[in-house]
């Protein structure tokens, strides 16, 4: 048979999806894996999805989109995001991942270099790697307090590279960029001349810090990827959007075209009953992540496991180093078969995630406590 494409052996696999699938043919097992929101969507975003289906809304759409969700997106953006933009700017996609496909398809060539978090979400790397091209890591460390370190940038910048991948709120670290540091990695990209993608999936969800949208700063140069599934509880809807800058006409049409032709018009209904309906839901579900948050950090400090605090999304960083023995994966699957539990190994998102487990507590706050009841607790000496 004819071979495939060389470069597409370079991909690697989901650790998390691995546990994630592994976990569906066990029994009575504790899902911390995935960051699946465990609330309900509100009544008027599955009404209006349900309105379109009902009166035959099932037509092809616009390639970027229906129009009334790129205008209440638009409107969005300036509201909340600092940031003024046209609806031609405003791309609806298949999810934030398709989102982030795009933006490094519209962005990089074989054999360029893309700068990304590690750890970092799991698409980052298959994304670059699936374009022939080479992911860079950089080192988000606890003594940094998991922020980017501006040096070491300098020192991994070559002139093949051509992307800085930024990601706040983090997943899966629930870190937070400063506006002080948003300003240094656009101020770096701005002196290597780099595209910044900017994944701002996790925007509704920060607890002391605010959100900062790097192309509130430099709208010429960020590419910034954004979505419902985690602020509105629709991850099987498949609905996110990219903002670009100012491109040349036709672009990104016939990107979209040639990718996915248009997102499900049902979808982007319920999108733009999301956006233009009340945010009750939104603020509930905050509310509730951060109390789940509180009581697993107070167990996790009862048991002295040691963990990342976080300023945003709905995860745990916890240190299992104590138990893993130096490979966090095979770890992570002992734990799910023998003890019930599914949580993502660390170094699925990258070598700097060895020795450390992302929980996920958009999850009832029962099974989360007893999740990490089950986990080992360091030995005291």
């Amino acid at each position: 048979m004819p071979h495939l494409a060389p470069h597409i052996d370079s991909v690697p696999g989901s650790g998390i999806r691995h546990i994630f699938e592994l976990s569906s043919r066990l029994d009575d097992v504790i899902s911390l894996v995935i960051g699946e929101p465990d609330v309900a969507v509100a009544p008027h975003i599955a009404e209006a999805a349900k309105h379109a289906w009902d009166a035959d809304a099932t037509d092809y759409a616009p390639n970027g989109g229906i129009s009334p969700l790129r205008t209440a997106i638009v409107e969005k953006l300036a509201r909340e995001n600092d940031l003024h933009v046209d609806v031609e700017r405003v791309w609806v996609t298949v999810g934030a991942t398709q989102a982030l496909y795009q933006a490094m398809t519209l962005t990089l060539a074989a054999g360029d270099e893309a700068l990304i978090p590690d750890p970092g979400y799991t698409t980052f790397t298959m994304g670059v790697r699936m374009l022939d091209a080479r992911p860079i890591p950089y080192s988000l460390t606890p003594e940094r307090g998991f922020l980017p370190d501006i040096d070491e940038l300098e020192r991994l910048v070559t002139d093949r590279t051509r992307v800085l991948i930024v990601n706040s709120p983090s997943n899966p670290l629930g870190v937070v960029f400063p506006e002080a540091v948003v300003r240094e990695l656009v101020a770096f990209a701005q002196r290597h001349d780099l595209w910044i993608v900017s994944d701002e999936v996790y925007e509704a969800f920060t607890y002391g810090l605010p959100h900062i949208s790097p192309a509130s700063i430099d709208p010429s140069r960020v590419l910034t990827v954004q979505s419902f599934s985690k602020t509105y509880g629709l991850t099987g809807g498949r609905v996110g959007y990219l903002v670009t800058p100012p491109l040349p006409g036709g672009v990104l049409r016939a990107f979209q075209e040639a990718l996915i032709s248009c997102v499900n018009t049902p979808a982007q209904r319920a999108a733009v009953a999301a956006l233009e309906g009340p945010q009750d839901a939104v603020v509930a579900a905050a509310a509730h992540y951060r109390e789940n948050l509180a009581a697993a950090t107070a167990l996790l400090d009862e048991r002295g496991i040691r963990y990342r605090e976080p300023d945003g999304a709905f995860y745990l960083w916890i240190d299992v180093a104590h138990a893993s023995g130096g490979d966090v994966a095979a770890w992570a699957e002992r734990f799910l078969i023998e003890r019930r539990v599914s949580v993502a190994p660390g170094s699925a998102f990258g070598r700097a995630g060895e020795g450390w487990i992302r929980v996920c507590v958009a999850a009832t706050r029962g099974d989360l406590l007893e999740g990490l009841r089950r986990l080992p607790a360091p030995s005291v000496s």
